[in-house]
């Protein structure tokens, strides 16, 4: 086989002077590279990035590529580009309308970089076009040795692509597919929409990540800011005072009896933060040292603050009353040793990484929706809370679209409005020396879980598990948790409200909610912990005598609660039980196991091993391998085994006052009248049972 080697490069279709974008929205005052620059196309600032995206992804680099590749790279980049571009339509090859975003497109192009080398590597000719099937087929090969199958699906892309767009490159491309009649996914056999491979996060992993996190937005959070309010202050008052006027202030900053000074937090003797100490004082420490060491008038200052020390007049925070914590020693403190500048900025760094982790895990967002939040973002969407934000996975026209979200997320969204730099997005840098977006999503996870390691011997937070911590794992976690517990077990390890469970949004996000086995046993254990802690409500209830609800099920449940009591007065007379207090009916409560589901309109005590009684069984099949009531087939007002609460009778009220108003319309077929009818019976025959009829 021989290879071609032209002299001079082929004329392209397109012109060296053209801008290389011309199918996305432009920036303002953007001037984009030319078709012409053979080395680089930079497009930050050109085209709107996501802020969860690098800025090295919206480079598309050529410098590496030989003239010939080079201008086939500069050719499939603009083509993918501007997909309707009159060039390429000339020329026979129509494509779908929308442009390929440039992180895409730099990924491509990274991949025909990677076909070059290998090339060169292995000595096949010079040009790709020249290259046999069996080539092609044999560096697909390579590929899928350097790692998972589905990796290699943007390598077979660009390949197909070149033969693909043979008709608009100069060179011609590839004379014909190596995989004909063959999709992308076939050729490295990946399914179309493959399993998501994304773990959940362990039990483990989760709780003390998502309470750290929760901790420092809810308990740290008003101490930080409250700290950042202060800094910010004291750099806004601070002047360039000269030594005249600067002398005055602080004679009557020591005058004051209030004053302390700060001092940094090390073992022994207390160092004085000294530029903390001038700002104190009013003055700008970055213009004028006040208390430098090279003249006589600073020492003397100096000795006159080191006297206060000495008298105990100090200080190791911006401000006073922090947080208190009890700490893994078992002894209490602040939760925060020296919460002074250089600190505070550490701090609100954390304090933004565990937003971002908040926010994501408990909101179900994906990594860029949650990046796109913006400062005017929190609202309301059909009268609950909600957070706004653009959609971009599969939809090209990115709409504007409401996630519902619980309050503690509210705040989690709020405090990172306060922390962040950027003129519109809530998540961005902390810091004045940052500007643009500040950080990245990943980044921000690792080193909140390092930081709250290393200092969670102050901070009495638990130590979280180091191992993989993704955002996507985020998301995969709250689907797999909506899915088989649906909120209930995160209020019961977060103390937190209920989360909702959310719409999906494509096919491929339905393997997010596959089950876990690993969460499988924990949160049976906190749905049985806390219906536990439900029953024992109930058992003190009865026991002072308050009325614990009506029915057949509260006649079984108080003839059980009265059988526990008289078998631990029992123990108590034969001296088995230690203890006198109602511990002892609390643990043989927990031993009796009684059977109890806790409801909005009732409880029920059905027994899954006998099921006497049971209205929803009656009369049907019941499906295979299924235990417990039929939820759907529930007749609180007539099972024997409802309990109808004290909490429940205003629900039965209002619906006993809607039914007869709706009954009374004058309208009202005669069928509809019976159905009604038939309710408001059902209804009063629950309150009969309370006495209320």
């Amino acid at each position: 086989m021989t290879s071609r080697l032209p002299l001079a490069l082929p004329v392209s279709v397109f012109r060296d002077d053209e801008p290389v974008i011309q199918s996305h929205p432009l920036l303002e005052d953007a001037r984009p590279p030319l078709f012409g620059n053979t080395d680089c196309w930079d497009l930050n600032g050109i085209v709107r990035k996501a802020p969860n995206l690098a800025a090295a992804s919206f480079r598309v680099i050529f410098g590496e590529l030989d003239p010939q590749w080079n201008l086939l790279a500069r050719e499939m980049a603009m083509t993918w580009f501007n997909p309707r571009h009159p060039a390429v339509l000339a020329r026979g090859l129509h494509l779908p309308p929308d442009p390929i975003a440039p992180h895409t497109v730099s990924q491509r192009i990274g991949n025909l970089r990677a076909l070059q080398a290998y090339g060169v590597s292995r000595q096949l000719p010079p040009w790709v076009g020249n290259w046999s099937d069996d080539d092609f087929k044999t560096y697909i090969e390579h590929r899928c040795g350097q790692g998972e199958a589905a990796s290699a699906i943007g390598h077979v892309h660009v390949i197909k692509t070149l033969h693909r767009f043979r008709g608009t490159l100069a060179d011609g491309g590839l004379a014909r597919d190596p995989w004909p009649d063959t999709s992308t996914n076939a050729v490295v056999k990946v399914p179309t929409v493959p399993a998501v491979k994304t773990p959940v996060l362990q039990p483990e992993t989760w709780f003390p990540l998502v309470r750290a996190a929760w901790t420092y937005i809810h308990e740290f959070g008003p101490d930080i800011l409250r700290a950042l309010d202060c800094w910010r202050r004291l750099m806004t008052d601070a002047r360039p005072l000269g030594t005249a006027e600067a002398e005055p202030r602080f004679e009557a900053w020591l005058a004051d009896p209030a004053s302390n000074v700060p001092v940094h937090h090390i073992t022994g003797k207390p160092t004085v933060n000294w530029q903390l100490l001038t700002y104190l004082i009013g003055v700008e420490s970055r213009r004028m040292h006040f208390f430098a060491t090279q003249h006589r008038a600073g020492l003397t200052r100096r000795a006159a603050a080191e006297q206060l020390v000495a008298d105990g007049r100090v200080r190791t925070s911006l401000i006073d009353g922090l947080h208190e914590v009890t700490r893994p020693d078992g002894g209490t403190g602040p939760w925060h040793d020296s919460l002074q500048p250089r600190e505070l900025w550490v701090e609100c760094l954390a304090l933004r990484n565990a937003c971002y982790i908040f926010v994501a895990a408990l909101s179900m967002m994906r990594d860029c929706e949650i990046r796109e939040i913006t400062k005017d973002s929190l609202t309301e969407y059909f009268g609950t809370p909600a957070v706004k934000s653009v959609k971009r996975k599969l939809d090209p026209d990115l709409p504007t679209v409401h996630w519902w979200i619980i309050a503690p997320v509210a705040e989690a969204i709020e405090t990172a409005m306060h922390l962040s730099m950027h003129d519109t997005l809530a998540f961005a840098a902390v810091a004045p020396r940052f500007k643009g977006e500040g950080f990245t999503s990943q980044t921000a996870i690792n080193r909140f879980i390092k930081h709250v390691n290393r200092h969670r011997h102050t901070t009495g937070l638990a130590e979280i598990p180091l191992g993989k911590v993704t955002p996507h794992m985020f998301r995969r976690t709250m689907a797999m948790l909506t899915r088989d517990y649906p909120g209930s077990e995160i209020a019961v390890g977060m103390q937190l409200k209920h989360a909702a469970t959310r719409a999906l949004a494509n096919r491929s996000t339905q393997g997010y909610m596959d089950h876990d086995p690993s969460w499988a046993r924990h949160l049976t254990t906190a749905i049985a912990e806390r219906r536990l802690h439900r029953l024992r409500d109930l058992f003190d209830a009865d026991s002072r005598g308050e009325t614990i609800g009506y029915g057949p099920g509260a006649d079984h449940m108080r003839q059980a609660f009265a059988a526990v009591r008289e078998k631990a007065e029992a123990l108590r007379s034969s001296g088995k039980a230690q203890r006198g207090d109602i511990l002892v009916e609390h643990g043989l409560l927990k031993r009796t196991r009684l059977s109890i589901r806790f409801g909005k309109l009732n409880h029920c005590t059905l027994d899954e091993n006998n099921p006497v009684g049971a209205k929803c069984l009656e009369d049907t099949v019941v499906p295979s391998g299924h235990r417990g009531p039929l939820i759907d087939r529930c007749q609180p007002a007539r099972c024997g085994n409802s309990i109808i609460a004290p909490e429940h009778l205003p629900i039965w009220r209002a619906e006993h006052a809607s039914l007869t108003n709706l009954r009374n319309l004058p309208a009202l077929p005669a069928n509809r009248k019976a159905l009604i009818d038939q309710q408001i019976r059902d209804v009063e025959i629950a309150l009969t049972k309370a006495g209320e009829a």
